[in-house]
């Protein structure tokens, strides 16, 4: 409308500038001069209408354009801004969702490792139940040695169990514990090999403290048989040979096992194929001390009610003969007092190397 109304002060304009050109002129020209001006003028004035009503006409149509696109363009950004509304309603929904799906991923993962964990102690109680034992005696295989004693070097894990094994079906429930790398003052220096005392379903009608020697013997995987054999008896002051009120005692044994230096030795005939040999045994019998190397390199194949009667037989043999010498010559004590001090049923071998290790 502004633009219309210049155009009709233009016009207007454009008709008063020839009028007053025809006033301003010498009334001496005479008629005929001012005729033929105002003739002149007047078709100037003509063809000046004209083109500002083609001009108008333009420009009408100009607005009209104009007005159609203004209202295309309103049209279209109602349509945008609903579609803004619709897609920050979505995302919202999608926030929603994502926030919902972390809350259950995040509740997921605690059942997942519990679940793990589960699966992981049902491995071990069915691996228990395949070695079992109930006689008081556990073979203990342990395999991936290596691993084993990276991980105890690096502490991810620095010590292992042993199954479970029994003094009979209905006896005490024990198991072994074994440091690869050490524990405590014999860290780094030797192997820590325990003795630990279980709950079991029959404790109620056991005896406590539990008081019978143990002795553990680590397997010469060669035919020359030098085992290491180690045993102690328990303290019955200490909590670890009381009965359980947890699922395991206090683990209690030997600190000083077994050197590291000789493990780490090239061809030592204690690892082989990267699996240790350790056995464990519980003496109910007070086992003459003589009898123990010939015990152990048994053959482990053979059935108990073979091996047992082989004992008297051998004890009779030992009564009449220096078995000592000879046992010593084929096994390895560790049980002398100059090397543990809590065990005193040892007798010294000064002259022995592992004696003074």
């Amino acid at each position: 409308k502004a633009i219309i109304k210049a155009i009709r002060l233009l016009e207007a304009k454009a008709l008063n500038e020839p009028h007053e050109r025809v006033l301003g002129m010498d009334i001496d020209n005479g008629q005929s001069a001012s005729s033929t001006i105002m003739a002149t003028a007047s078709e100037n004035i003509s063809s000046q209408m004209q083109e500002i009503d083609e001009t108008i006409n333009i420009l009408a149509g100009g607005i009209q354009t104009l007005n159609d696109d203004t209202q295309r363009l309103s049209s279209e950004s109602i349509k945008l801004q609903s579609s803004i509304e619709s897609l920050a309603q979505y995302i919202g929904s999608l926030k929603l969702n994502a926030q919902e799906q972390s809350s259950f991923l995040d509740g997921v993962k605690p059942n997942q490792e519990i679940l793990q964990q589960d699966v992981a102690s049902l491995k071990q109680k069915i691996d228990d139940l395949q070695y079992v034992s109930y006689d008081g005696t556990l073979t203990w295989k342990i395999s991936k040695f290596h691993k084993n004693r990276m991980d105890a070097q690096s502490e991810r894990q620095t010590s292992i169990y042993s199954p479970p094994f029994y003094s009979s079906p209905t006896g005490y429930k024990m198991r072994a514990q074994l440091y690869l790398d050490g524990d405590e003052n014999a860290r780094r220096t030797h192997m820590s090999l325990f003795f630990v005392l279980m709950r079991s379903e029959y404790d109620a009608i056991l005896v406590f403290p539990f008081n019978y020697k143990v002795t553990f013997c680590l397997y010469d995987q060669t035919p020359q048989q030098r085992h290491i054999i180690n045993s102690f008896r328990p303290d019955i002051k200490s909590n670890s040979f009381q009965r359980p009120r947890s699922e395991m005692n206090t683990a209690s044994g030997i600190p000083k096992f077994f050197p590291l230096a000789m493990i780490q030795q090239d061809g030592n005939p204690y690892i082989r194929d990267d699996t240790m040999f350790i056995k464990v045994m519980v003496d109910f019998g007070d086992m003459l001390k003589t009898l123990l190397p010939y015990a152990l390199s048994l053959n482990p194949g053979l059935p108990m009610h073979i091996q047992q009667p082989l004992l008297p037989e051998q004890a009779a043999i030992s009564n009449s003969n220096d078995l000592e010498t000879e046992t010593i010559e084929s096994s390895v004590y560790l049980t002398s007092p100059c090397k543990v001090a809590n065990i005193n049923d040892g007798s010294q071998h000064p002259n022995h190397p592992f004696c003074k290790l």
